[in-house]
Protein backbone atom coordinates (compact mmCIF):
# COMPACT_ATOMS: atom_id res chain seq x y z
CA UNK A 1 0.00 0.00 0.00
CA UNK A 2 1.79 3.38 -1.25
CA UNK A 3 0.55 6.31 -1.24
CA UNK A 4 0.44 8.98 -4.50
CA UNK A 5 3.75 9.96 -3.34
CA UNK A 6 5.61 6.72 -3.31
CA UNK A 7 5.49 6.39 0.36
CA UNK A 8 4.76 2.98 2.04
CA UNK A 9 3.04 4.05 5.86
CA UNK A 10 5.24 2.33 8.81
CA UNK A 11 5.55 3.03 12.34
CA UNK A 12 9.05 3.39 13.88
CA UNK A 13 8.98 2.21 17.83
CA UNK A 14 11.97 3.72 20.01
CA UNK A 15 11.61 1.81 23.09
CA UNK A 16 13.52 2.71 26.15
CA UNK A 17 14.18 1.53 29.50
CA UNK A 18 14.01 3.20 33.10
CA UNK A 19 17.68 4.56 32.49
CA UNK A 20 16.74 6.12 29.20
CA UNK A 21 18.96 3.70 26.93
CA UNK A 22 16.92 3.02 23.98
CA UNK A 23 16.22 -0.97 22.03
CA UNK A 24 19.10 -1.36 19.47
CA UNK A 25 18.01 -4.75 17.65
CA UNK A 26 20.46 -6.43 15.31
CA UNK A 27 18.82 -6.96 11.48
CA UNK A 28 18.69 -11.22 11.32
CA UNK A 29 22.48 -12.50 9.70
CA UNK A 30 23.88 -9.13 8.98
CA UNK A 31 25.55 -6.23 10.33
CA UNK A 32 23.32 -3.80 10.69
CA UNK A 33 21.41 -2.41 13.57
CA UNK A 34 17.96 -0.74 13.59
CA UNK A 35 15.04 0.40 15.77
CA UNK A 36 11.90 -1.72 15.34
CA UNK A 37 9.58 -1.01 12.70
CA UNK A 38 6.67 -1.89 10.31
CA UNK A 39 4.33 -1.67 7.93
CA UNK A 40 0.64 -0.55 8.62
CA UNK A 41 -1.49 -2.72 6.90
CA UNK A 42 -4.77 -1.90 5.58
CA UNK A 43 -7.45 -1.12 7.81
CA UNK A 44 -5.05 -0.70 10.96
CA UNK A 45 -4.48 2.48 12.61
CA UNK A 46 -0.78 3.42 13.19
CA UNK A 47 -1.13 2.40 17.28
CA UNK A 48 -2.64 -1.24 16.35
CA UNK A 49 0.08 -1.53 13.84
CA UNK A 50 3.08 -0.13 16.40
CA UNK A 51 1.66 -2.93 18.94
CA UNK A 52 1.43 -5.15 16.29
CA UNK A 53 5.43 -4.38 14.96
CA UNK A 54 6.25 -4.53 18.78
CA UNK A 55 5.05 -7.83 19.21
CA UNK A 56 6.53 -9.70 15.84
CA UNK A 57 9.74 -8.06 16.65
CA UNK A 58 10.81 -7.99 20.28
CA UNK A 59 7.96 -10.23 21.34
CA UNK A 60 6.71 -7.61 24.15
CA UNK A 61 2.73 -7.01 24.85
CA UNK A 62 1.19 -3.67 25.28
CA UNK A 63 1.17 -4.59 29.29
CA UNK A 64 5.06 -4.78 28.91
CA UNK A 65 5.32 -1.25 27.64
CA UNK A 66 3.62 2.62 28.42
CA UNK A 67 3.50 5.15 25.49
CA UNK A 68 5.03 8.46 26.36
CA UNK A 69 4.69 9.76 23.04
CA UNK A 70 4.55 9.71 19.46
CA UNK A 71 5.35 11.76 16.37
CA UNK A 72 3.06 14.82 15.37
CA UNK A 73 3.34 14.10 11.52
CA UNK A 74 5.39 11.66 9.01
CA UNK A 75 8.36 11.84 8.88
CA UNK A 76 9.68 10.27 5.28
CA UNK A 77 12.81 8.10 4.36
CA UNK A 78 13.67 7.53 0.57
CA UNK A 79 15.06 3.87 -0.04
CA UNK A 80 18.00 4.22 -2.64
CA UNK A 81 17.34 3.24 -6.25
CA UNK A 82 19.70 -0.18 -5.62
CA UNK A 83 18.14 -1.44 -2.82
CA UNK A 84 14.82 -1.16 -4.61
CA UNK A 85 12.95 -4.23 -6.28
CA UNK A 86 12.94 -3.68 -9.82
CA UNK A 87 9.06 -4.29 -10.19
CA UNK A 88 8.53 -1.32 -7.71
CA UNK A 89 11.43 0.90 -9.31
CA UNK A 90 9.43 4.65 -10.40
CA UNK A 91 6.55 3.67 -8.13
CA UNK A 92 8.09 2.96 -4.42
CA UNK A 93 10.51 6.09 -2.90
CA UNK A 94 10.62 5.19 0.63
CA UNK A 95 8.75 5.22 4.20
CA UNK A 96 6.83 7.73 5.75
CA UNK A 97 6.39 6.79 9.49
CA UNK A 98 4.36 7.65 12.81
CA UNK A 99 7.37 7.19 15.28
CA UNK A 100 6.60 6.02 19.01
CA UNK A 101 8.18 6.40 22.30
CA UNK A 102 7.92 3.85 24.31
CA UNK A 103 8.66 2.92 28.01
CA UNK A 104 9.80 -0.79 28.75
CA UNK A 105 7.55 -1.13 32.16
CA UNK A 106 8.31 -5.44 32.28
CA UNK A 107 11.27 -6.34 32.36
CA UNK A 108 14.52 -7.19 29.95
CA UNK A 109 13.22 -10.68 29.99
CA UNK A 110 10.21 -10.50 28.65
CA UNK A 111 12.00 -9.35 25.44
CA UNK A 112 11.73 -12.69 22.93
CA UNK A 113 13.18 -12.31 19.74
CA UNK A 114 11.85 -15.65 18.05
CA UNK A 115 8.35 -14.86 19.11
CA UNK A 116 7.00 -14.66 15.17
CA UNK A 117 7.40 -16.99 12.28
CA UNK A 118 9.58 -14.54 10.84
CA UNK A 119 11.82 -13.20 13.34
CA UNK A 120 13.65 -9.71 12.16
CA UNK A 121 16.43 -9.98 14.58
CA UNK A 122 18.86 -12.19 16.22
CA UNK A 123 20.44 -9.83 18.86
CA UNK A 124 19.55 -6.76 20.92
CA UNK A 125 21.21 -4.23 23.21
CA UNK A 126 20.33 -0.94 24.86
CA UNK A 127 22.00 1.71 23.60
CA UNK A 128 22.12 5.50 25.17
CA UNK A 129 19.72 7.39 23.57
CA UNK A 130 21.90 9.32 20.54
CA UNK A 131 24.13 6.51 20.05
CA UNK A 132 21.64 5.10 16.64
CA UNK A 133 22.42 8.39 15.23
CA UNK A 134 26.01 7.43 14.13
CA UNK A 135 25.05 3.85 13.77
CA UNK A 136 22.19 3.27 12.02
CA UNK A 137 22.47 3.20 7.77
CA UNK A 138 22.95 6.59 6.05
CA UNK A 139 19.80 6.91 4.39
CA UNK A 140 17.53 6.41 7.58
CA UNK A 141 20.12 8.77 9.97
CA UNK A 142 17.94 11.83 9.25
CA UNK A 143 14.19 10.75 10.50
CA UNK A 144 16.15 8.85 13.03
CA UNK A 145 17.53 12.60 14.35
CA UNK A 146 13.89 14.04 13.64
CA UNK A 147 12.18 11.38 15.87
CA UNK A 148 14.73 11.40 18.66
CA UNK A 149 14.90 15.05 18.65
CA UNK A 150 10.88 15.17 18.87
CA UNK A 151 10.41 12.30 21.32
CA UNK A 152 13.39 13.42 23.52
CA UNK A 153 10.61 15.83 25.26
CA UNK A 154 8.63 13.07 27.03
CA UNK A 155 11.64 11.75 28.78
CA UNK A 156 13.33 13.30 31.96
CA UNK A 157 16.90 13.73 31.87
CA UNK A 158 17.88 13.03 28.40
CA UNK A 159 21.62 14.12 27.66
CA UNK A 160 21.83 16.89 25.03
CA UNK A 161 22.11 15.70 21.28
CA UNK A 162 26.10 15.66 20.56
CA UNK A 163 27.41 17.83 17.84
CA UNK A 164 27.09 16.42 14.71
CA UNK A 165 30.18 14.01 13.42
CA UNK A 166 32.85 16.21 11.14
CA UNK A 167 34.56 14.17 7.97
CA UNK A 168 38.19 13.27 9.01
CA UNK A 169 40.34 15.61 7.13
CA UNK A 170 43.05 13.24 5.06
Amino acid sequence: MLDRDGYRPNVGIILCNAKNEVFWGKRIKEHSWQFPQGGIKYGETPEQAMYRELREETGLEPHHVKILGRTRRWLRYDVPTQWIRREWRGTYRGQKQIWYLLRLIGRDCDVCLRASDHPEFDAWRWSDYWAPLDNVIEFKREVYAQALSELARYLNHVPTRPPARQPEKI
